[in-house]
């Protein structure tokens, strides 16, 4: 087996069990590892730290395994594999849960592997060159702990190239479901696992979606970046008078109709709306229209450091837009699912954006990620969903 030996100042962090080595803090390499292939990791004075997967194209250069001496086998993914079902089993049952995260990467000890269940199909991301390189086991633990279950993959994301990896997509065991509908605190709704963004299905927002729930009784709502419209049916269920979804993708605004039929709510009173949102807040802006709850819930804006800047001024303007169209006392539910932007710089945005639309506004509530999507205590890279419900006055 190959040996890849850290830097003495990068040894600290290894002792906390990050999982991660980044390429600076490599001192050398033994052997000639493949991609992906699995690696001993040393000091620098030679004393063993880690198994990791090498990944000679990333800036993270080892992905942590385990830090025991144990084979990375079979045996290794099942147990991973059982012990996240069992984290997440209480969660399940409080809410009902048929959809809902399983696998959440680094922080289930498995870097690289994200995998959701919708009922009796797990669809699974395969981001890193260690899991591709251990995609074949990996399967088969999930087989079996899941011997019922479809597998279906979805490592077609632009993070694969990163790694030195192709986009790939299709079914892996068992059958392609015809439709998939999960239910989650009552509310169904039709998951795309083939088309969909991410697996299909942004599970990671379900507490955020009940939180909505209790601000919308007869008020009108514009949902920004609305998906497949599940912000929506809260807000009907929750007796808004009047519900307004916005996106760029006509198929995800199709399903957002067919999930208002779906939970039998008044599909008369929602709009749909197939527009850029930056575009269609300027107009609402410049023709005065006014609502009384706002969801904003953007895609990612910071993929990387470099693009942070920028990020912070894409979230300013897009939430100074929201504020002016709120009428007074308002409420505006307002997200960033970008990892590099930390929650205490989010909340500093989101105040100067107040400042720059001239309203006065308070935070009543802050949001997270669903309990599903647990938090390594050794990988706060883990916490990456946070949003905040301000009132706007």
């Amino acid at each position: 087996m190959s040996s890849v030996f850290v830097k003495a100042d990068r040894e600290k962090t290894l002792k906390r069990k990050h999982p991660w080595i980044f390429s600076k803090g490599v001192t050398k390499i033994e052997g000639e590892p493949e991609s992906g292939e699995t690696v001993d990791v040393f000091s620098e004075s030679g004393n063993w730290l880690a198994k990791g997967a090498y990944s000679p194209h990333s800036q993270i250069r080892v992905r942590i395994w385990s830090f025991e001496k144990r084979p990375i086998n079979k045996q290794f993914f099942i147990e991973k594999i059982e012990r996240a079902r069992t984290i997440r089993k209480p969660i399940i049952k409080r809410g009902g849960l048929t959809g809902y995260r399983l696998l959440c990467a680094e922080s289930d000890g498995l870097p690289g592997v994200t995998a959701d269940v919708y009922n009796d199909t797990i669809v699974i991301q395969l981001l890193s060159a260690g899991a591709e390189y251990k995609r074949d086991l990996i399967f088969d633990a999930l087989k079996h702990c899941y011997p019922e279950f479809n597998i279906f993959e979805r490592s077609d994301v632009d993070v694969r190239s990163k790694e030195g990896l192709p986009k790939v997509s299709g079914l892996v065991h068992g059958k392609m479901p015809k439709q998939v509908i999960i239910e989650e605190n009552g509310i169904k709704a039709y998951v795309d696992i083939a088309q969909g963004h991410k697996t299909g299905y942004y599970v990671d927002q379900r507490d955020s979606r009940a939180a909505l729930e209790k601000y919308v009784k007869g008020k009108s709502v514009l949902n920004c970046f609305s998906y497949t419209g599940t912000f929506g049916l809260y807000a009907l269920r929750g007796g808004a008078k009047s519900v307004v979804q916005v996106d760029a993708s006509q198929d995800a605004l199709d399903i957002a109709a067919k999930n208002v039929e779906l939970n039998k709510l008044n599909i008369n009173k929602m709009s749909l709306l197939k527009k850029d949102v930056f575009k269609l807040l300027r107009e609402y802006r410049d023709n005065g229209t006014k609502f009384d709850v706002i969801v904003m819930d953007p895609p990612k804006f910071a993929e990387s450091k470099a693009k942070l800047n920028d990020a912070c001024r894409g979230y300013k303007d897009i939430n100074m837009l929201a504020m002016k169209l709120l009428n007074p006392g308002g409420y505006l539910l307002t997200f960033s699912c970008s990892g590099l932007m930390e929650t205490a710089l989010f909340q500093k945005i989101v105040a100067d954006a107040a400042l720059d639309a001239n309203r006065d506004m308070v935070f009543v509530e802050r949001l997270s990620q669903a309990q599903d999507h647990i938090v390594g205590s050794a990988y706060p890279e883990g916490f990456y969903l946070k949003g905040f419900v301000c009132q706007v006055f």
